[in-house]
């Protein structure tokens, strides 16, 4: 199987040293902020495409501009999640510790990433000039069963994809990040447009 094809522990000194320079590009960020391409496929029904820009500030924030659809829009200040749909001019707020969005895997990025805390059954291999990482959650109360996330040969994340309990897939593609840039923190904080319908999660 090789070094690479085997879980982690600590003799297997290859995946380890992918790990941590992984870890050490993107510990080192205070924001980032990258597009996106978005593959979402339900089971047992066609796959929807979106795509737009994400930007990430930590502690624990985040902002999902949408241009596929336009209008839409998916914000964390760090304790409450926003998303918010033009079409129907309808926000939705939930606490982001209780969220079950199949985006939240990604919130692992606003603190400091740690492969071996948050995951288990570590395994990666060569994937054209990168390398793909599988893993599973370390703990059993996440929306998803298994997450696998595509690095360069730079360390940048170019692909993750979370697959969820009920088979369902989301798939992102990561293109020009860009690392520190300088972001307005009223950004992340969620402002209802006029008229919009607000709903609590849950309610």
């Amino acid at each position: 199987m090789g070094l690479l094809a085997v879980s982690a522990f600590a003799g297997d000194a290859a995946l380890d040293a992918l790990l941590k320079g992984v870890e050490a590009r993107y510990n080192r960020a205070k924001t980032l902020q990258v597009l996106f391409h978005e593959d979402y496929t339900p089971p047992g029904r066609a796959k929807r495409t979106e795509s737009g820009r994400l930007t990430l500030r930590k502690p624990g924030k985040m902002r999902w501009d949408y241009d596929q659809p336009r209008g839409k829009l998916f914000v964390s200040d760090g304790k409450y999640l926003w998303l918010y749909t033009a079409l129907d001019n309808r926000a939705e707020k939930m606490k982001l510790k209780e969220s079950d969005d199949m985006r939240a895997p990604l919130a692992f990025l606003l603190g400091k990433l740690d492969f071996q805390k948050e995951f288990r059954n570590l395994k990666a291999k060569p994937e054209g000039s990168g390398m793909r990482i599988t893993a599973e959650p370390k703990t059993d109360n996440l929306p998803y069963s298994a997450v696998e996330f595509v690095v360069d040969a730079e360390r940048h994340i170019k692909v993750v994809k979370v697959t969820g309990f009920d088979r369902s897939t989301l798939e992102f593609h990561f293109e020009e990040e860009k690392v520190d840039p300088a972001l307005d923190a009223k950004s992340f904080q969620f402002q209802a447009p006029k008229g919009a319908q607000i709903v609590e999660a849950g309610q």
